[in-house]
């Protein structure tokens, strides 16, 4: 079977910037083993799983109406289920694995949510998450350029800003996801960090940039009016070099790897990184 282009995968679907991230993203679950019935919390429209994985998942569990709608159409899940994180309508040890990617830094109630899914998981099931570290607020460009113009104030505002416009309750660093993961008796197995710092400003630039893809989606249903290989191939060229899936040792975001203890997929545990 060829390789899958996730870059065009997600390009043709998504502003740039978000291609760029979960492009990087679909690569690392490629060598993952995911056992049957698999859980996604927080799938959303189904993007994400109907591009990184050749089969629907089982289950998509979102608190959204709107974007399970769009799930179904694209066919990403078995079943879809709307339900909040914290109370699944799933029996102890229903799972056999469980993927949550890059939702629960949106989460306030982030460990009554782990906790739910420790509980719905099989003994040695892993489950793969990716989320934000300080890095997604401490490497932004813009707050850099207005410290050096020595108004610190207006650097700390505008990082608040963008925090909330990101919904980001929660930027991390493994050790303080090790501890939650520990407190509702799940394992950290491995983890790295991956999106170099001039790779996160290209990102964080494309919110800007990307602002008329939001009026192309609120009239017309989707991101990108024309999504041919020809009116895209400029925009790929461009960020194709920023797409690495790769570890990186300054990296913005983390990816871990983790596993509700006992049964024969059990690993080692303990806090062990991958470097870049």
């Amino acid at each position: 079977m060829d390789k899958k282009d996730f870059l065009w995968l997600h390009i043709r679907e998504l502003p740039y910037f978000r291609s760029i991230t979960r492009s990087v993203e679909a690569e690392f679950y490629q060598d993952i083993d995911l056992p049957a019935p698999v859980l996604d919390v927080g799938c959303g429209d189904g993007h994400f799983a109907s591009v990184t994985f050749n089969n629907p998942l089982d289950v998509g569990l979102d608190p959204w109406h709107l974007p399970l709608r769009e799930a179904v159409g694209r066919k990403s899940y078995r079943l879809v289920i709307q339900a909040d994180g914290e109370n699944m309508p799933f029996s102890d040890g229903y799972f056999a694995s469980a993927i949550s990617n890059s939702v629960l830094e949106h989460i306030p109630h982030v460990e009554a949510v782990l906790a739910e899914i420790s509980r719905v998981l099989k003994p040695g099931a892993p489950f793969i998450f990716c989320v934000p570290n300080p890095g997604h607020f401490t490497e932004l460009s813009i707050p850099a350029f207005i410290k050096r113009v020595r108004l610190p104030k207006a650097a700390h505002a505008y990082t608040e800003w963008f925090r909330r416009i990101t919904h980001t309750e929660h930027a991390d660093m493994p050790e303080t996801w090790e501890a939650r993961l520990e407190r509702v008796g799940l394992h950290l197995e491995r983890w790295w960090h991956y999106l170099s710092p001039r790779t996160w400003h290209v990102v964080e630039w494309g919110h800007y940039f990307g602002v008329p893809s939001l009026f192309i989606k609120k009239i017309f249903g989707r991101w990108v009016l024309v999504p041919t290989r020809w009116n895209l191939a400029i925009t790929k060229r461009l960020i194709k070099p920023f797409a690495q899936a790769a570890p990186v040792a300054d990296g913005v975001f983390t990816f871990f790897i983790t596993r509700k203890p006992g049964g024969a997929g059990e690993g080692k545990g303990g806090l062990q990184a991958i470097p870049g």
